[in-house]
């Protein structure tokens, strides 16, 4: 279940993203990934968590991915009850 967006979010926090992956990354990728946590799902998809600063930093993280040539599924953020967040009914 997703939350709506929480228009009270403190921009000088960073917010946390959830990007997903297309197969399994080895473990000594993680450290490149800036905090992230990294998770392998059982259904060979790897889970990048964490907080990120800003947008620029967000499509740094991106272009490692690119970088790596892994597929990339998903990008969302989430909210602090770590569920995806809508923004006008649609989900990121």
């Amino acid at each position: 279940m997703s939350h709506e967006y929480d228009a009270n979010h403190n921009p000088d926090e960073p917010l946390v993203y959830e990007i997903r992956l297309k197969g399994h990354l080895d473990e000594q990728w993680a450290a490149w990934f800036g905090g992230l946590v990294m998770a392998l799902s059982d259904d060979g998809e790897t889970v990048l968590t964490g907080p990120v600063a800003d947008q620029a930093a967000l499509h740094g993280l991106l272009k490692k991915v690119r970088d790596l040539g892994m597929p990339l599924l998903s990008v969302n953020q989430l909210n602090h009850f770590g569920t995806k967040v809508e923004f006008n009914g649609f989900s990121h």
